[in-house]
C-alpha cells in the first residue's frame, strides 16, 4: 500500500512538472505591452490582464503578453509603438493636440450612459464615420474606449459652476480643454501620472478626471472635493494600438484569432473595466472622512447645457474640416448609448 501511494505521488508530481513545462513553452510569441499609468491603475491591474487572457484563449496559448512600465511618456506612446519599442499600448488622444480631431466627437458633453455603452458606441462610430480620417495611420488600431464622466476634483469645495471661473485646472486636452476655456478656468497641461504632484505642490487648484482617479491617482489625498455634473463635463477618449509589423509577423491563424478579440470585444471589455474602476473611485471617496461629493444644481446643469452648445459647435466644425460628418457621428453615438 505504501508503494502504491508513492507511485501515485510520483505520477502526480510528474504530471505537475510536465504541466508547468508545457505552460512555459506553450507561447510562441510574447508581446510587450507598454503602459504609462502605475501598476495599480485599473488598466494595468484589470484591463490588460483580461486582454492577455483573451489573446491566450483565442490563440490556444500561442500568443501571450507582458506589461512593461516607463518605456516612454504618455504623449510618446504612439511613436513608441510605431517604432517597435513595444508591441501594444493605450493612448489618450488629448495628449497629442492636433493629431487627433475626429476622436473628440465621443468626448463631447451631453451623452448619457456608462463607459461600456460609450466604448461600444465609439467603436461602431469609428467603423462608420471616423476610419476614413485615418488618424491612427502607422499602427493597428485594436480597441477604442472612453472613461466614465469627467468630473471636477479640487482641494477647496466647489458647489456652483460660477466658482470654477479663475481656477487653475489640470486639463488633459481634447474636449476637456475646450470645457475649461468655456468655464473661464486656466488650463494646465500635465499627463495623468503627474497630477498628484501638480496638485500637492499647489501648481493647480484642481483637475478634471473621471472618478477612477480618486483611487488610481490617489486624488482623495490632494483633491478632497468632487463637483459632479450629471453626464460629466466631458469623456476621455482612448485607443489601444498595436505595432502593425508585429501583427503581420504572426501566423495567419493567429492573426485571424486575434482579430476576433480586437475591435468590439476589446472595446466592450475595456469600457466595462472603466465602469468598475469608476465605481471603486466613488467608493474610496465616500469612505474618506475628509472628502466630499457635491452635485451641480438644476440651475447649473441648465447653464452648462447652454454652454456646451458652443463647445459642440466648435468641435463639429473641426471634425467637418477633416471630412467627417461629426453631427451624424454624434447623433449615432447618442442613439447607440441609448440602447443601454
Amino acid at each position: 500500500m505504501h508503494l502504491i501511494r508513492k507511485i501515485k505521488f510520483l505520477i502526480v508530481c510528474g504530471l505537475s512538472i510536465s504541466s508547468i513545462a508545457f505552460s512555459a513553452m506553450a507561447a510562441d510569441v510574447t508581446l510587450i505591452i507598454s503602459s504609462w499609468a502605475p501598476p495599480s491603475h485599473g488598466m494595468n491591474a484589470s484591463m490588460f490582464p483580461k486582454l492577455i487572457k483573451m489573446m491566450e484563449e483565442a490563440t490556444e496559448g500561442r500568443v501571450t503578453a507582458k506589461i512593461k512600465y516607463k518605456l516612454g511618456s504618455p504623449p510618446a506612446q504612439f511613436d513608441l509603438i510605431q517604432d517597435g519599442v513595444a508591441d501594444i499600448t493605450w493612448i489618450f488622444h488629448g495628449y497629442n493636440p492636433g493629431r487627433y480631431v475626429a476622436t473628440k466627437v465621443v468626448e463631447l458633453p451631453g451623452y448619457a450612459g456608462s463607459a461600456k455603452a460609450a466604448s461600444i458606441a465609439y467603436w461602431k462610430a469609428h467603423q462608420k464615420f471616423f476610419a476614413s480620417a485615418n488618424e491612427h495611420k502607422g499602427v493597428k488600431l485594436i480597441g477604442l474606449m472612453t472613461h466614465g464622466p469627467g468630473q471636477l476634483h479640487s482641494a477647496r469645495k466647489v458647489t456652483s459652476l460660477s466658482e470654477i471661473q479663475g481656477m487653475k485646472l489640470r486639463l488633459g486636452g481634447g474636449v476637456s480643454g475646450d470645457v475649461g476655456d468655456a468655464l473661464g478656468a486656466t488650463g494646465i497641461r500635465v499627463p495623468a501620472p503627474k497630477v498628484y504632484e501638480t496638485l500637492a505642490s499647489k501648481a493647480a487648484d484642481g483637475v478634471m478626471m473621471p472618478m477612477e482617479s480618486k483611487k488610481g491617482f490617489k486624488l482623495t489625498e490632494v483633491a478632497q472635493n468632487t463637483y459632479i455634473m450629471p453626464g460629466g463635463f466631458y469623456r476621455g477618449s482612448f485607443a489601444v494600438i498595436m505595432n502593425q509589423e508585429k501583427f503581420n509577423s504572426l501566423s495567419a491563424k493567429d492573426q485571424n484569432a486575434l482579430n476576433g478579440v480586437f475591435g468590439l470585444p476589446l472595446s466592450t471589455m475595456a469600457g466595462r473595466v472603466w465602469d468598475s474602476i469608476d465605481g471603486a473611485g466613488f467608493g474610496v471617496t465616500k469612505a474618506a472622512s475628509d472628502n466630499s461629493i457635491n452635485h451641480a444644481s438644476s440651475i447649473d446643469q441648465a447653464e452648462f447645457t447652454k454652454m456646451s452648445k458652443k463647445i459642440v459647435s466648435k468641435v463639429l466644425k473641426e471634425v467637418s474640416a477633416k471630412g467627417v460628418d461629426g453631427k451624424a457621428a454624434q447623433a449615432f453615438i447618442a442613439a447607440e448609448m441609448a440602447k443601454f
